[in-house]
């Protein structure tokens, strides 16, 4: 077990939370932990490892669902034509031309090596469109949906590469289609052990990507610091995240508000089939995409 200091990528441009919403301090030189506090959060983040080490339950549960670890929406082949589209993707600035399949299954099946399925929920496509075309003003720049079939498309989960129904937007100008996950993900395991609220630290707010040896998260900061870290402790089954922030001078008042920041955590080994935990909520980072389906929150 060890623990690792974060390194920042880079910070998403327009995200702003009120702190008080978030249920986070974000006060003028404020840190999350620093001396006992630290270590504080270092024994939760133990406890944490420990509760799902010895779960069996929770983590059969975990071994056994359909959790997505990367983003359930996927461009299509070669990407978007330009930074117009780009930038309508992002906005969720979507027409339909045309009808969107009706009266499909209700379910689907998820399939990994081995010959190891699970049946899921199915999305219907008018609500996977929906939850593409976030932006209901009409804005412009817009890409246009023309039409969809249910087909499939492989996604990362916690129990390796899956392949999963997904419906298939066709999009004026493009040739290959834009593909969304149809299922639901499964639900979230009884999590062993209760979230900290006395304990120093702010929640990892959710999975990025996880590319080998590394996971990239996002994680909260206030407007007067000198943005996240995020430690890391490893043991053979899990891998737990706990974040706070960098100390920083400032004087004078300071708003009230919490940051997004995406930080890439190195590992001494590959997550594999290992629970990526978060310490203050206890519960598993997952991924949250466009589609909002799945996430870390309550």
């Amino acid at each position: 077990m060890h623990h690792t200091a974060s390194r920042s990528v880079g910070v998403i441009g327009g995200i702003a939370l009120t702190a008080t919403a978030l249920g986070v301090s974000a006060g003028c030189g404020t840190q999350a932990a620093v001396g006992n506090d630290s270590e504080a959060l270092r024994d939760r983040a133990r406890q944490v490892a420990q509760a799902w080490d010895d779960d069996s339950t929770a983590t059969a549960a975990w071994r056994t669902g359909y959790y997505p670890m990367e983003e359930e929406v996927q461009l299509p082949q070669g990407g978007l034509h330009d930074k117009v589209d780009e930038h309508a993707y992002e906005k969720g600035n979507f027409a339909l031309r045309g009808k969107l399949p009706s009266g499909t299954a209700t379910s689907g099946r998820v399939t990994w090596a081995g010959d190891k399925s699970l049946t899921q929920p199915l999305i219907d496509a008018e609500k996977a469109y929906e939850s593409l075309a976030r932006n209901r003003a009409g804005e412009r720049p817009q890409l246009t949906v023309t039409g969809a079939k249910l087909g499939t498309m492989r996604v990362a989960t916690s129990r390796g590469p899956a392949t999963v129904p997904a419906w298939l937007f066709t999009l004026d100008g493009y040739d290959a289609p834009l593909k969304a996950s149809a299922v639901h993900p499964s639900k979230r395991a009884q999590t062993p052990i209760k979230r900290a609220d006395d304990v120093p630290g702010l929640p990892v707010n959710r999975l990025i990507a996880e590319d080998g040896r590394s996971v990239t998260v996002i994680a909260l900061h206030g407007a007067c610091d000198n943005g996240p870290k995020v430690e890391v402790l490893e043991t053979r089954g899990s891998v737990v995240l706990s974040a706070t922030v960098k100390r920083a001078e400032h004087d004078g008042n300071c708003t009230k508000q919490a940051k997004m920041q995406q930080v890439t955590v190195e590992l001494k080994r590959p997550l594999g089939s290992r629970i990526l935990l978060d310490a203050i909520t206890g519960r598993p980072i997952l991924h949250k995409g466009p589609q909002g389906i799945a996430s870390n929150e309550s």
